[in-house]
């Protein structure tokens, strides 16, 4: 993580928005053995969004070689009269990732199993090679359908018959973090959406209220409770991401930006009517302003601009925007258009 956190900040810099990864089908078949193995490693896909967050707001990753082996690459890259350089990290055997590339080697070179080629068309192994296949899956848009709660307000609704990529997307989404959950408290809480009754879960820092046919997703307010943040100081004019789930902007000096929780009491008749349209479990999660001279709290979008970033960060997760233009302004601050939701009705 700490790598794409760098190429994250450098492709910011030089505000690019695609990222070109050379990533090969070695790379897809080395990945099994290590997720064989225990390792949470996600899978490669040919167009997903940056891992890094928030440092990857807005940056997508692009693999055109997933078709391709590795020997394949380098035979090109000699026949150009280019040269590249070999991280010696991946051959070393402490590491996952070097026990899985030996254990891939052709037999005599290290292990028993041959090199694994990908269809690019179809994704399958060819025939006679490993297994592994390059993972194809559903967007995932039918399971969150279009939510009667406000938009932009960082809530999810999902069906209870989600599937696993889905439901983890959105709960890493609501929760604000960079980890998606584990995958044996994944399967535990599909388990558990998949019986009828209703009930109530944390994972990811998000919570989870299951009723009938569908699951609302929040942000977790216990966590604001329990481990109260620091107020985080805004500079004037300059967008700042709070709690992972918004993007914060103000025009004067002296303000900085806190929970709702514990501070609703405190707010203003209009901001506490706004509160008032959100579900419960939603309100304390929202920011709110607090100035140093002891101003009363306001709601972030009364005082300022607050954006929520759940909604358009869920629909890159989930494939929603599969060309470049799709982005839109995303690096740059713009409120999201909602891509996600937009068409939800007609699935």
């Amino acid at each position: 993580m700490a790598r794409h956190r760098l190429i994250a900040g450098a492709a910011r810099e030089a505000g690019a928005r695609v990222l070109l990864f050379a990533h090969t089908a070695d790379d897809i078949a080395e990945g099994e053995v290590m997720r064989a193995e225990g390792s949470t490693l996600g899978r490669l896909r040919d167009w997903s969004p940056s891992p890094a967050w928030p440092e990857g707001r807005g940056l997508m990753l692009l693999r055109p070689m997933l078709g391709a082996g590795r020997a394949e690459a380098r035979a090109w890259l000699e026949g150009q009269g280019a040269n590249w350089i070999d991280d010696p990290a991946n051959e070393d055997l402490k590491y996952a990732r070097g026990r899985a590339r030996v254990s891939l080697l052709p037999l005599g070179e290290g292990g028993p199993k041959g090199r694994m080629r990908v269809d690019r068309a179809s994704g399958e192994a060819a025939p006679g090679r490993s297994t592994h296949t390059l993972s194809r899956k559903d967007d995932g848009c039918a399971a969150v359908p279009l939510s009667p709660l406000p938009m932009g307000e960082g809530t999810l609704i999902v069906d209870r018959a989600t599937d696993a990529h889905t439901l983890a997307a959105a709960l890493v989404c609501v929760g604000g973090g960079d980890r998606p959950p584990r995958g044996d408290r994944l399967s535990a809480l599909l388990t558990r959406l998949r019986s009828p009754e209703p009930f109530t879960a944390t994972l990811s820092g998000a919570r989870i209220s299951a009723e009938e046919d569908h699951a609302l997703i929040t942000r977790e307010v216990g966590e604001f409770t329990r481990r109260p943040p620091p107020p985080l100081p805004l500079s004037p004019g300059v967008e700042t991401v709070w709690d992972g789930r918004w993007a914060v902007t103000v025009a004067e000096p002296g303000w900085s930006v806190v929970p709702a929780a514990g501070r609703m009491a405190a707010l203003s008749d209009a901001d506490r009517a706004t509160l008032k349209a959100l579900p419960p479990a939603a309100r304390g999660s929202l920011p709110v302003l607090i100035r140093h001279d002891g101003t009363a709290p306001v709601l972030a979008g009364t005082a300022g601009r607050a954006t929520s970033l759940v909604e358009e960060r869920l629909a890159l997760a989930l494939d929603r925007m599969t060309h470049e233009r799709d982005l839109g302004d995303a690096l740059h601050g713009a409120s999201p258009r909602n891509p996600l939701f937009s068409d939800a009705d007609s699935h």
